[in-house]
């Protein structure tokens, strides 16, 4: 039986949209020699057409941020190695934490959301979540996303047919606890440790997680023995997975691991 050597990229997905988000960012990797996996949340294993139509969705709806780290947790020890993780937004989060918990060999975090005390006043930044925090609302029901407010949040900048074509092919309903949690201890990173490496990116046009907090995110890590980058794209959006030009962003990330020691 022939092995398979190739060294896993683990793929963690943010909120608000499905895995799918990963499909073209999968082929890119592997078409360089990489093996990826991108899992779906628990309860989301679906097409994001299925998972509207469940809508408000009481399983997703009791998602929880512990419960995802545990998700991912488990998914990373069951590989025969430490993977590469690249995660986008509370999949960027998931990824620092699982790097402190020594699960990864090298993290991306894209447009990552922050950790417990990294926090901004930015207009766009409460304009964007105060949808999602779902407050004064039932957090037995999902939240998914009106098109003006993925206009907003999401694919700010985009021409309106791209705006509609990812709003259309991703958008799904999700859990207003597991965006709470965000702000809670569950979210608690310690920044003084030892890590692998670890590499930021941003972009200067994202409403829902402004550059700044990706700088600020970055800054925190103290450690002068451990990698810690941090690169921000001009133009990018929420939408940086699916944004036209992605590929930029792909082959950055591609040579900054390669200079790892994965």
């Amino acid at each position: 039986m022939q092995t398979d050597n190739r060294k896993t990229i683990l793929f963690i997905t943010g909120a608000f949209v499905s895995n799918e988000s990963w499909n073209e960012w999968k082929d890119f990797y592997e078409s360089k020699g990489y093996k990826t996996i991108a899992p779906a949340w628990p309860f989301k294993d679906a097409s994001p057409e299925v998972l509207r139509k469940r809508h408000p969705d009481p399983e997703v709806a009791s998602i929880r941020l512990t419960q995802l780290i545990e998700h991912y947790e488990k998914i990373a020890k069951s590989l025969n190695e430490k993977p590469i993780i690249i995660g986008h937004s509370i999949g960027g989060l998931i990824a620092q934490i699982l790097n402190q918990k020594g699960l990864a060999s090298s993290i991306v975090a894209i447009h990552s959301v922050p950790p417990q005390g990294i926090m901004t006043f930015k207009f766009s930044f409460l304009k964007a979540g105060w949808g999602p925090l779902g407050f004064f609302t039932s957090t037995k029901k999902t939240f998914f996303m009106s098109f003006s407010q993925w206009q907003y949040a999401f694919a700010n900048g985009l021409p309106l047919e791209w705006q509609e074509k990812g709003y259309q092919q991703l958008a799904i309903p999700e859990s207003k606890l597991v965006v709470r949690d965000t702000i809670t201890s569950a979210a608690k990173v310690d920044f003084i440790a030892p890590h692998h490496p670890i590499l930021f990116i941003a972009g200067d046009n994202d409403h829902t997680i402004p550059h700044q907090l990706n700088h600020d995110n970055y800054k925190k890590y103290t450690d002068k023995d451990s990698v810690t980058d941090y690169k921000v794209f001009p133009g990018r959006n929420h939408f940086v997975l699916g944004q036209p030009g992605w590929q930029e962003i792909a082959v950055y990330i591609l040579e900054w691991i390669q200079k790892q020691k994965n």
